[in-house]
């Protein structure tokens, strides 16, 4: 994620980013209590500031979502066909779903015996027990107008109403705004989204356009498909009149792009280099997770920052820029491949991310990373708070977890030399390919790759509360 409100170095473009949510360290699993016969699932992941984020006792495998959208009335209607296996036996489990009315809800093709709704907790007890490490599906029918949610930094994300159509923003809880799930990040799952709106207005979303198809009543469907594993708050869907640009890279993948008619020619320049950005990428972080590539170019009032969304970035034209986009899809690999096990690893995302702008200036415009990193050691900004241990989930994408987090990254590098380093920036994103991973997974991996005990940096740099003396 970038915003564009601030600027911590000139070449980093740090820049905070909207409110996050964090997760204790250690609760990274889905499962609930694998002792827990026949009780429900757990309604949070245990997060001490938001304790019902997530759920526990079941790992979702895919979302089919079925979505109607009228511009107009901003009204959405909906159905979210889940499908999970239990991680113990279930008498009932908890969705996140935010506002929105709920309709039938059906657990394997019968009505559910029961269902609850309190705040954003939506409680499903089917008419029968569900065994541990059953697959079982869910289907809910809701509809409504969608909220935008503001995050306690002011920002916005969730479902986010402009004019003529809408745009799905989901870091760190929004997706919950438009469909049910288990909304954390460490519950991943493939995806099928397919979107009915009206003639003349195109859905963007992640993954490949599996087809588009003209309904009776004058509308159009777009049905998007994401293979790979994604977790929710990546999930987006853009809708509006929006130009579709296809290109591919040298290696073959196909990359879509989209740009709202208003920002289409003065952001083309850009667009046309995301070939060039992601080949240079895939040479320094190894081989590309996902099956297409693309971003999306929006108007400066649709979002107020730009985000990772999976295969396909949400930018606006005020921010569409070299720096931006090489950090956004450089997350395709740190963030959206290798996601964070909780919201206490955002830096894991934002200090590669601002480690690959670094690079590029590096490789491609003759700038040493070192001379971005001694502007980010003078940044008082940046030493607010350690990067790995953030002090409240409304500073979790501050400063220190983008600049201070690539200077983690810097110092490994100094530390172990280019050889262990550039191994260590290709075999993390492979190691972890389509998973999650926490903080003391990466301090214990980069040790095993450089070879070495790296305490001084992580004493320092990652959990240190004084700046050195030098840098």
């Amino acid at each position: 994620m970038l915003r564009p409100s601030t600027c911590f170095t000139a070449l980093a473009r740090i820049r905070a980013g909207a409110v996050a949510l964090m997760v204790v360290l250690g609760v990274i699993s889905c499962t609930g209590d694998p002792e827990g016969a026949g009780r429900g699932g757990a309604a949070g992941l245990g997060d001490p500031l938001f304790p019902r984020l997530g759920n526990g006792g079941y790992d979702v495998r895919h979302y089919a979502l079925t979505l109607d959208y009228a511009p107009s009335s901003g009204r959405l209607s909906g159905t979210a066909e889940i499908l999970a296996r239990a991680g113990q036996e279930l008498s009932a489990f908890n969705l996140d779903l935010h506002g929105l009315d709920v309709g039938e809800v059906t657990v394997d093709g019968e009505r559910a015996a029961a269902v609850r709704r309190t705040g954003d907790e939506l409680t499903i007890r089917p008419r029968d027990g569900i065994r541990r490490g059953a697959l079982f599906r869910t289907a809910v029918r809701y509809s409504g107008t969608p909220r935008t949610v503001t995050d306690a930094d002011g920002s916005e994300e969730g479902w986010l109403r402009n004019r003529g159509g809408a745009l799905a923003l989901g870091e760190p809880a929004g997706s919950a705004a438009w469909f049910p799930g288990n909304h954390h990040p460490s519950d991943k799952a493939t995806y099928e989204l397919a979107i009915t709106v009206p003639r003349g207005l195109k859905a963007v979303s992640n993954g490949e356009l599996a087809r588009e198809t003209a309904t009776a009543r004058g509308a159009t469907t777009f049905v998007w498909r994401s293979a790979e594993p994604m977790a929710s708050y990546l999930a987006t869907v853009a809708i509006g009149p929006y130009e579709l640009i296809r290109t591919r890279t040298a290696d073959g993948l196909p990359v879509v792009s989209a740009a709202d008619p208003a920002v289409a020619k003065p952001t083309r320049r850009v667009t046309d280099r995301i070939p060039e950005f992601l080949d240079w990428a895939a040479g320094r972080f190894g081989p590309y997770p996902f099956s297409s590539a693309g971003a999306v170019a929006v108007r400066d009032g649709d979002a107020g920052y730009a985000l990772e969304t999976q295969s396909r970035p949400v930018v606006p034209a005020g921010m569409y820029d070299v720096p931006t986009l090489v950090h956004e899809l450089a997350h395709q690999w740190y963030g959206n491949s290798v996601s964070p096990a909780t919201w206490q690893d955002m830096w894991l995302n934002e200090g590669f991310a601002t480690y690959a702008e670094w690079l590029w200036a590096e490789d491609r415009e003759k700038v040493p990373a070192r001379r971005a990193f001694e502007e980010a050691f003078a940044d008082d900004a940046n030493w607010a708070f350690p990067p790995a241990d953030p002090p409240d989930p409304a500073r979790i994408s501050d400063a220190p977890v983008y600049g201070r987090g690539a200077m983690v990254l810097h110092k490994v590098r100094q530390a172990a030399g280019d050889r262990a380093f550039f191994a260590l920036l290709r075999g993390w994103p492979e190691k972890h390919r389509h998973g999650n991973a926490s903080t003391a997974d990466f301090t214990a991996y980069a040790e095993r790759t450089a070879g070495q005990d790296l305490s001084a940096v992580w004493d320092v740099w990652l959990y240190g509360d004084e700046r050195p003396a030098r840098p």
